[in-house]
């Protein structure tokens, strides 16, 4: 009997010795995780076991190192959650590794070009819909189209000091007719860019009257935008929003915007001056860059400085990862063992949380696994001995014959 426990051993010795080994071949894989071997003895009826078998191979599933790479598009895990992923057939993979890039089809995918999946962003402005059903995730290549401006803001600090003009000489030419003046931006259907300017005269104490001008258009005429009242304490107390026309240029539909004067104050100071100006619309853009960022959405940035929502990363977590099957790839499935994926995003419930331009190391540790080795060889290497001495005592019987 002692030749069949020993082979057992041996066996269970060099399976051991496999596990070690990948562990060690894969300690500079990205998001890898180290298995171990479990034993189980083996006895029949009899009290005297029949050697040793393998009852398991487990994976830990703890953290492995998080390295910056400055890849737009690597996102690293942190504690618990995958990433989902789809082949071509539209089996569902998770994996750890977060190296991703861009496919022909500008579908996120990963090196073995497996989809990665979230939720898609969807109408304008963009937003993403959680709790809907994952879908494979693109990078669209379209640019962003111009949008026109329909509203601003702006927040003047007017001097209390400036003289009293008489508003009836006002010329947008001549800057001794008017006490302050300011430039802003705006943009039409078309995204072609207005360049209004505002000017401020103060027409008596605590009374300032505003002209607007879209010097954009040759045949624009300057408006006249209403007075602008304070009280004693130099608060706003007329209306704060004005309307301001943009004519037509180069084809695009003339329109207007309204801009907020709220917070707007009348102080004593050396000058007047802007202390915010914001106005929403912007000019056509192209996409000149993408990322995932820490929260798992993917965001774009054009070339008219706009950034816009274009998807979201999604994460996938299991009762019992250790009873994921390893599909090879850094890649694992679901099975009876692991329960079903539990999908969500990135900090909430008990997913774990990501860090953009990163990856996840392996989680080898190599000394341990250098110590396992030798402990395995050892184990091996007694086994042997056993098929030895047992051979060694059946010479002996032989030759008593």
């Amino acid at each position: 009997m002692g030749f069949s426990q020993a082979v057992t051993g041996m066996n269970a010795a060099s399976t051991n010795l496999d596990v070690i080994g990948n562990n060690i071949a894969n300690s500079e894989t990205t998001g890898f995780k180290a298995g171990s071997v479990s034993f189980a003895d083996v006895f029949a009826s009899s009290q005297v076991g029949l050697g040793v078998k393998v009852a398991a191979v487990t994976q830990d599933f703890s953290d492995g190192t998080v390295s910056s790479t400055g890849n737009s598009l690597n996102v690293a895990i942190s504690n618990s959650g995958f990433f989902r992923l789809t082949d071509d057939s539209g089996a569902v993979h998770y994996s750890r590794d977060g190296n991703f890039t861009k496919d022909a089809n500008n579908q996120l995918v990963n090196n073995s070009g497996l989809h990665v999946t979230g939720y898609a962003a969807t109408g304008a402005p963009p937003t993403i819909q959680q709790g809907t059903q994952p879908v494979d995730l693109t990078i669209p290549t379209a640019g962003l189209t111009a949008k026109a401006t329909t509203s601003g803001t702006m927040v003047v600090k007017l001097t209390s000091g400036a003289a009293v003009l008489d508003d009836t000489k006002f010329s947008t030419a001549d800057s001794s007719t008017y006490s302050f003046s300011q430039p802003m931006t705006s943009y039409d259907s078309q995204g072609n860019p207005h360049n209004v300017s505002l000017y401020f005269v103060k027409t008596a104490d605590n009374t300032w009257k505003v002209h607007g001008l879209d010097s954009s258009s040759s045949t624009a005429a300057v408006q006249d935008l209403g007075t602008m009242s304070f009280d004693a304490s130099g608060q706003l107390t007329s209306a704060a929003t004005v309307s301001i026309n943009m004519d037509s240029i180069n084809g695009s539909s003339g329109s207007a915007f309204t801009l907020d004067f709220t917070g707007t104050q009348q102080q004593y100071a050396t000058t007047s001056s802007v202390s915010s100006q914001n106005v929403n619309g912007y000019s056509a853009g192209d996409l000149t860059k993408y990322a995932i960022n820490n929260d798992g959405t993917i965001t774009g940035t054009y070339s008219n400085g706009q950034t816009q929502l274009l998807g979201q990363v999604v994460l996938a977590n299991f009762a019992n990862p250790e009873g994921l099957k390893s599909d090879g790839n850094n890649t694992w499935s679901a099975t009876a063992t692991s329960g079903q994926a539990i999908v969500g995003t990135a900090g909430s419930g008990n997913f774990g949380t990501l860090t953009a331009s990163a990856l996840e190391s392996s989680n080898v540790d190599l000394s341990k696994e250098l110590v396992n080795l030798i402990v395995a060889q050892r184990d091996y290497q007694s086994n042997a001995q056993t098929i030895k001495a047992q051979n060694a005592i059946m010479q002996t019987l032989v030759s008593l014959s």
